[in-house]
């Protein structure tokens, strides 16, 4: 076919949306002129082309869970008060962190993409644009949006001859991809987060370059999957003939063979084999080989460099329900508290200032939306601590995003608990005044009998009366 005509029809399918050639890789689209990226080239040089690390599931599964699990958890302004802490009214500077960062990126967007850049170029930055307002005394710097910087073009240059502004100073040169301009920013302007290696503390190294081979290794697997796939899981054959053939009748002879027998168009169908041939499969199985238990074991290395825990990867081998939910809470203790830790250090070094740090204010990531559970297990959990007097019913609705109660900004106690200092008074008061705890038990008052019996004997009293009245008379 023509060259040229070769080309209005790729560019007519692209248009149409059937193809999307990509220029760097095909040979096509310039008209047979080879490029230093064509495969083609680099195949006639001895030199294959490294595949983007991306394209293997297990590395492409980690970047995607650390990414989004660090960008679910939302952003908290709090204040440190004497009466404890509570939520800070939002700033314009706040609402950066839990509105808008810029005009294109939503907080969950902002911080997906740093925490992608972070993982897999080792470092992320950030640049926070900032101006000068001036006031009648001074003035004050406020923030305007911020912005993520590829990683891949940021260069961090030490100033060791204090060409700049400071000898020993650090700036961050920043390439525009789409102009090629260049951009000098100062330590101030920038947030910097890294991955845990590092050696020198300032870069961070990507876990990609850490474990090339690894990751090399298991795209070689997925390419050789791909390859038995294509040629319809038929692996290679022997053919025995009888004679002498020329270089061109063997490759004839070869080539008909693969019309008939190879590609995953050919599957179950009947290979015809000339009279005098014999054509034996070379059959090696892929169980034999240990294929499937190498690459699980590669994909499981893979996932403990990022610090992803099986079951974040679909391996549920050696998981169960409460297994899981353990691993979740090691996931979270051994791999998040630590990339949570040093973001809140560098944005509340970052983007408060001296005064505001004084003050007790300060930016926090919630956690607990990492540890959401069912509705019955939550119902508890705000039962739990309503009674407890731990939060006040109006909080607990609050989780629940329900309207504010009447009389629900006050904390409950059940009325049998005492504080800690009052522990035994009871058992002090009645040891102190016994008579009112505590009266002697009295006799039963019984009637009198109304009947006397008749006796022959006079009365006591009786007697005593009448001396009495004798003693008056005299």
């Amino acid at each position: 076919m023509n060259p040229f005509r070769k080309i209005a029809n790729s560019l007519m399918n692209w248009w149409k949306g059937e193809t999307a050639p990509e220029v760097s890789d095909s040979t096509e689209l310039t008209g047979g002129v080879m490029t230093l990226n064509s495969p083609s080239f680099l195949e006639s040089m001895g030199l294959s082309r490294r595949r983007k690390t991306t394209s293997e599931v297990t590395y492409f599964t980690c970047l995607k869970m650390l990414s989004e699990t660090l960008a679910k958890m939302p952003i908290k302004y709090y204040q440190r008060t004497d009466k404890g802490i509570i939520e800070a009214e939002q700033t314009d500077t706040s609402r950066l962190l839990t509105k808008r960062p810029n005009p294109f990126m939503t907080p969950t967007v902002f911080w997906n993409t740093v925490e992608i850049n972070r993982n897999h170029y080792g470092n992320a930055y950030v640049y926070m644009r900032k101006k000068f307002i001036r006031k009648k005394y001074g003035g004050e710097v406020k923030i305007l949006d911020l912005w993520v910087m590829q990683s891949n073009c940021v260069q961090i240059v030490v100033d060791d001859a204090g060409i700049f502004a400071g000898k020993g100073r650090l700036w961050y040169v920043y390439t525009d991809p789409t102009s090629g301009s260049q951009y000098v920013f100062d330590t101030s302007e920038v947030m910097h987060f890294k991955t845990s290696f590092s050696f020198d503390g300032v870069t961070g190294l990507p876990v990609q370059q850490i474990l090339r081979d690894t990751i090399s290794g298991a795209s070689a697997s997925q390419r050789y999957m791909n390859s038995l796939y294509e040629s319809g899981l038929t692996a290679k054959a022997t053919l025995e003939y009888t004679g002498e053939l020329n270089d061109k009748a063997k490759e004839a002879l070869v080539k008909s063979f693969e019309d008939f027998g190879s590609g995953a168009r050919n599957t179950g169908k009947i290979i015809p084999v000339p009279l005098g041939m014999k054509l034996t499969p070379l059959d090696i199985k892929l169980s034999d080989s240990q294929f499937f238990e190498l690459k699980k074991y590669t994909a499981l290395q893979i996932a403990a460099a990022f610090g992803v825990k099986p079951n974040q990867i679909n391996d549920y081998s050696k998981s169960s329900y409460a297994n899981s939910e353990l691993q979740q809470l090691s996931f979270y203790v051994d791999t998040e508290l630590f990339v949570i830790k040093q973001y809140e250090e560098e944005i509340n070094y970052k983007m408060l200032t001296d005064e505001e740090q004084d003050d007790g204010f300060y930016y926090k990531y919630n956690e607990k939306v990492l540890f959401r559970t069912d509705s019955k297990t939550q119902m508890e959990y705000l039962k739990n601590g309503v009674s407890g007097s731990i939060m006040k019913p109006n909080e607990a609705r609050r989780k629940l995003d329900l309207p504010d109660g009447e009389g629900g900004d006050t904390l409950l106690a059940n009325g049998s608990i005492v504080p800690l200092t009052m522990a035994g008074a009871a058992y002090l008061k009645g040891a102190s005044e016994p008579d009112e705890t505590e009266k002697p038990e009295q006799p039963e008052e019984t009637e009198p009998d109304t009947e006397q019996p008749d006796t022959d004997q006079p009365d006591e009293t009786d007697e005593a009366e009448d001396e009495d009245e004798q003693e008056g008379g005299e």
